[in-house]
């Protein structure tokens, strides 16, 4: 397949038909009832990555034809090589795509994060269905690209990985707000135990010798080359921004999708952070700005929606909590321990785990008088087979891109400040080879624009500004 560079995609996403025919396939119930299936029922399905976190979410599509494999690492991928015998297995997802793209209807990618938009771009200009794991992409340019060319192919039916958007939790949580037992929400805690892996440190600058079934430059993909260390293969990525999205990005797609969806909140207006730090032997603050922090706070507000109040949204991550509230019994857990949203309203509290689980009102002995009616429908399988019924049955499942790539947005905005806090800006008065950490600082964001208007070199990081061929 052709390498395309990411402003070749722009000019792509400008001069794109807006739709092309309809992909349909004749729905189950019209062939001959519950429980049939023919052959014309079942999707073809590409894995652009076959170990970690493919493991799981190929064994919820196990019903489907999953034809063809792709991974840089051979030993990661051979269990599920394993349970699928007769795909074909490729290291390059471009060899795949180029052998087999006619067969393929769909395509599922859970690569790292910083290869999600190659590999998602790739699928869908193919015009392959595509499901894609949280978060949507490294930076906020990446996850607008996708969201646009999804938009631009509406007969392509796709799905973020957040298994949440499709459980019960977020349903019974937004039936208890709708009921208008907390009024209008004005402040959102959001928290995760997260990172649970190395996070902080410097970026490794020493040489590890390549496994001989793995292939680094095709893990590297876009990233700028460097020398093969084991600090980032197969997990510990997450927590170097050339690769991951750290704590927020990892866990903020399970966490924050509950009130981000039920109050429709949209683009941010600010973001600001303070972030622990790493120090030395000799407590001198090391700079490490190739990672990310070991434990963060963030505020993120949001406009006023018609006649819904602003909203600030205060997330936390690396063991740092919330206020319990008051209302809290002190046998009573908050959130599920490790993670959780507290939703704070002008007539009462809501809380929730990870996924908008276990919702109750604050205190939760107004559980007991509660009788909110079940009013919203329900997901009845899995979020990945909700994806594939989604592609059979014509509609759009729980978190599909017009509604994940806001939600992203949001996520890696806070990021920004995150990295913002962090940032050596050059001294104002020109002196050269010379910097100042402004600590922190509120940055101002126009999301249409997909712009901080108030601290321009902040904008270096919301997209890539380097793309190597690889």
């Amino acid at each position: 397949m052709p390498k395309q560079s990411i402003s070749n995609r722009r000019r792509f996403l400008r001069t794109a038909a807006t739709a092309a025919a309809a992909f349909t396939i004749v729905p189950r119930h019209v062939l001959g009832g519950k429980g049939f299936k023919a052959p014309s029922d079942t999707l073809n399905i590409a894995a652009i990555g076959a170990g970690g976190k493919a493991t799981g979410t190929l064994q919820a599509l196990m019903s489907e034809n999953v034809m063809a494999l792709c991974d840089v690492d051979d030993s990661r991928a051979a269990e599920t090589r394993g349970r699928f015998p007769k795909a074909s297995y490729d290291r390059d997802f471009r060899v795949m795509l180029d052998k087999y793209g006619k067969d393929i209807d769909a395509v599922v990618v859970t690569t790292p994060d910083h290869m999600h938009a190659t590999a998602g771009l790739a699928a869908m200009s193919l015009d392959k269905h595509l499901y894609i794991e949280k978060p949507l992409a490294r930076t906020i340019a990446e996850v607008r690209m996708l969201t646009e060319m999804a938009k631009s192919k509406p007969q392509l039916v796709t799905q973020m990985g957040n298994q949440g958007a499709s459980g019960e939790g977020i349903r019974k949580t937004q039936e208890l707000y709708e009921s208008g037992a907390i009024g209008d929400v004005h402040t959102i805690y959001a928290w995760t135990n997260r990172p649970i892996w190395p996070q902080g440190g410097k970026v490794p600058t020493t040489t590890d010798p390549i496994p001989p079934d793995f292939d680094w430059n095709l893990w590297l993909g876009i990233a700028e080359m460097r020398p093969h260390n084991k600090a980032y293969h197969p997990f510990s990525w997450r927590g170097y921004w050339d690769f991951g999205t750290g704590a927020l990005g990892d866990m903020g797609c399970h966490i924050i999708d509950t009130p981000f969806y039920i109050l429709e909140l949209g683009y941010p207006e600010s973001a600001e952070a303070s972030v622990v730090q790493v120090y030395s032997q000799d407590w001198v603050a090391d700079y490490n700005p190739g990672t990310a922090p070991p434990a963060s706070k963030i505020h993120v507000k949001f406009p006023a929606r018609g006649n819904k109040p602003p909203v600030e949204l205060i997330w936390t991550d690396g063991g740092i909590l919330p206020g319990r509230p008051e209302e809290l019994g002190v046998d009573e857990q908050m959130g599920d321990g490790g993670s959780g949203i507290i939703m704070v309203g002008d007539k009462g509290k809501l809380m929730a785990n990870t996924y908008g689980q276990n919702p109750r009102l604050l205190p939760t002995s107004r559980m007991e008088e509660s009788t909110v009616p079940e009013t919203l429908p329900r997901v009845e399988t899995s979020h990945e087979m909700d994806w594939v019924n989604g592609i059979k049955e014509g509609y759009q499942p729980s978190s599909h891109l017009g509604k994940a790539g806001p939600l992203t947005e949001t996520i890696l905005m806070g990021n920004l400040a995150v990295r913002g806090y962090d940032y050596r800006f050059p001294k104002a008065d020109g002196t050269e080879d010379e910097y100042e950490v402004r600590g922190r600082t509120k940055l101002l964001w126009d999301g249409e624009e997909m712009k901080v208007t108030n601290v321009d070199e902040m904008n270096e990081f919301v997209a890539p500004t380097t793309m190597r061929e690889f």
